[in-house]
């Protein structure tokens, strides 16, 4: 029985996550192995103990993907590929590292170059909101950033360029070589199992763990960058995957916001986590820190004209298993090793 169900499993077409140890990779895989659809291959670029899902009943290979040959091997025999690899963070790392993020580039060009001679019947790229022309999101309330406001284009330096070209480079594969690509505008997503420390956490986890730490050390104390007052939405991991997958099953070529249109200021989100926790914290901002563009909200009108759907997890919710999750996490940490 176990050899008929290994060999129905071979004959599934093959699915490659790139990214695969990263936050939203490692959720993907673990979704597409659940769906019986596909056989799932997994690459990254870090070594397997720093990834954070990993699974057994996947082909995981470590691959540099910024090195054409290892974008050949990644995509040898896969029908599917989905790009979310990418050297990034939060806007501490994105600010602070541009050219790093720039060097992204590599990865996508490799990989579409590499899908068009494998001959890959479909090619999903990760796309950001850092797309979006910084003069569209100068004010705290945002009405909502539409997907033609990333021109004329004036995108996050570094970070944002590198995603605008690379939606531009698949747009020309899919109009000069045929292949079929689809492009989402990721809205900072957030959720269990992905960096809450370190320099690369975007702000929901930053602020569950710096919370989580006030709560532990009886410092009661908080630090937020800049005022506070810069407003976002947050899109949590589930909405994110389910999203991805509804765009693989349409037939849309143009980029489209993936996000939450529930836009909050970080003092709200810090608010927000307070109470999950069960505390009021003394308040510390930090003016000079990173602290990005003024507001920056998504317009769902496209997606759900396009997928009858838009993201739907409450900031509340989504925070509050977030949470959890940190909090065991740095339960674990505090144990002393066996």
């Amino acid at each position: 029985m176990r050899r008929l169900a290994n060999e129905d499993i071979m004959l599934r077409p093959l699915a490659v996550v790139c990214g695969g140890g990263g936050f939203i990779g490692g959720h993907l895989v673990a979704h597409l192995r659940t769906q019986a659809k596909y056989r799932v291959r997994s690459v990254d670029i870090k070594p397997p103990r720093e990834w954070y899902q990993r699974f057994e009943d996947v082909d995981n290979r470590v691959l540099d993907l910024r090195r054409q040959d290892a974008a050949v091997a990644a995509v040898e025999g896969a029908a599917v590929v989905y790009n979310l690899a990418a050297d990034m963070g939060g806007m501490g790392f994105i600010e602070n590292n541009r050219a790093l993020c720039m060097l992204s580039v590599l990865i996508n060009t490799h990989l579409l170059m590499a899908a068009k001679d494998a001959k890959v019947e479909k090619y999903f790229y990760a796309s950001s909101a850092c797309v979006y022309a910084a003069d569209k999101q100068v004010v705290t309330d945002n009405p909502g950033l539409k997907e033609s406001d990333a021109y004329p284009a004036m995108p996050e330096d570094g970070y944002g360029w590198e995603k605008l070209f690379s939606e531009r480079m698949c747009r020309h594969f899919h109009e000069d070589f045929g292949l079929a690509v689809r492009m989402a505008r990721f809205h900072n997503i957030y959720g269990p199992h992905g960096t809450y420390a370190g320099g690369r956490e975007k702000a929901p986890a930053a602020v569950c763990r710096k919370v989580l730490e006030a709560i532990r050390s009886k410092r009661h104390q908080i630090e937020i960058w800049g005022d506070g007052e810069q407003t976002r939405s947050f899109t949590y991991i589930d909405d994110c995957i389910e999203g991805i997958q509804r765009l693989m099953a349409s037939d849309v070529i143009e980029p489209i916001n993936l996000g939450s249109s529930e836009m909050v200021s970080i003092n709200q989100l810090v608010s927000i986590v307070e109470g999950i926790g069960v505390v009021t914290l003394e308040r510390k901002y930090d003016l000079s820190a990173p602290k990005g563009v003024r507001g920056r909200n998504s317009d769902n009108t496209l997606i759900k004209q396009v997928l009858g759907w838009e993201p739907s997890t409450s900031l509340k919710d989504g925070l509050t298993q977030t949470y959890r999750w940190i909090a065991t996490a740095m339960d674990r940490e505090r144990k002393p090793a066996a």
